[in-house]
């Protein structure tokens, strides 16, 4: 499994690259022996991260992309089939499947309208929503408490956009400033840069177990967003997309993907061992009932 990251400047190599790629469907490329490009992110803790110790991408979202990627070695018949990983950001991850740099962008991304008229999305693998980290200290317990405070939320994200609207709508007084990643947002909250971090409620959870001192912070309030978040697919794919879209669905109705789900929300998982005891939400189980790729948002 080969890892390697993507930079900002994209250059006119890759927008070349892109339009060459736009002309053949994944599995065309798999069949002529190209490799399944998978885009991680870095600290999107527990769906898909860094682990520090082996130096590799782990999470939820990447061990049911190497499921799918078995598939597609199956149906294309490429026993030898590469799997390239790429790290993405929470800026330029949509981008990256749009330009046909990575197959799958498998990570913590909310499918809603907005998106998909640029990529596609496959059946849910979490329903989560927008919180509030704070320090532990903090009497701050909703989003109408941070009039004249600051807010930061994550670049490119859907709770950084819910935010401006409600602080635009309702004339909240909020300073709202956008960190790079997810890990950015915490330390600035610990530091006192920011009064709380608005992100959703299970990566909020993973992030703060991973650190130094994780009973000073606290997540807090009620969900400013709904949230499913699903694997990202090239669009107008339609038989690569078949081919997850019914594998996601096996593994949901097999009950398959609970012994996944457990690994990483119920089980220590790296790099230090940490267990974030979230079974799975009364949300994601009615989901389930009748996995689907389609969602009202």
């Amino acid at each position: 499994m080969k890892v390697r990251h993507w930079g900002w400047a994209w250059g006119l190599a890759a927008l070349c690259g892109a339009s060459l790629a736009s002309a053949q469907t994944v599995l065309e490329k798999v069949a002529a022996g190209g490799s399944l490009v998978i885009a991680h992110r870095e600290s999107s803790v527990p769906f898909s991260y860094m682990d520090s110790k082996s130096g590799k991408p782990v999470g939820y979202a990447i061990d049911l992309c190497l499921r799918l990627a078995d598939v597609v070695r199956k149906k294309t018949g490429m026993k030898d089939m590469a799997v390239e990983m790429v790290q993405v950001t929470a800026a330029n991850r949509l981008a990256v499947v749009e330009q046909r740099q990575a197959d799958l962008e498998c990570g913590s991304t909310t499918n809603n309208a907005e998106r998909r008229q640029k990529v596609a999305f496959t059946v849910p693998h979490f329903i989560t929503g927008a919180r509030l980290l704070v320090k532990a200290s903090s009497s701050i317990d909703r989003l109408e408490d941070l009039a004249g405070k600051k807010l930061v939320s994550t670049k490119g994200t859907t709770p950084l956009k819910a935010a401006e609207q409600a602080n635009r709508s309702h004339l909240m007084g909020i300073t709202i400033v956008e960190a790079a990643d997810h890990a950015r947002g915490v330390e600035m909250v610990e530091k006192g840069e920011a009064d709380a971090f608005l992100m959703d409620d299970v990566l909020l959870y993973g992030l703060a177990a991973g650190r130094p001192n994780p009973a000073a912070l606290k997540v807090v309030g009620r969900f400013v967003t709904t949230e499913p978040l699903a694997i990202v697919l090239p669009k107008n794919d339609t038989e690569f997309k078949k081919l997850v879209d019914d594998e996601m669905r096996r593994l949901v109705t097999s009950r398959e993907i609970y012994p996944i789900y457990d690994k990483w929300f119920n089980k220590p998982i790296p790099p230090n061992n940490t267990v974030l005891n979230l079974p799975v939400s009364y949300l994601l189980r009615d989901f389930w009932k009748y996995p689907s790729d389609q969602v009202p948002f």
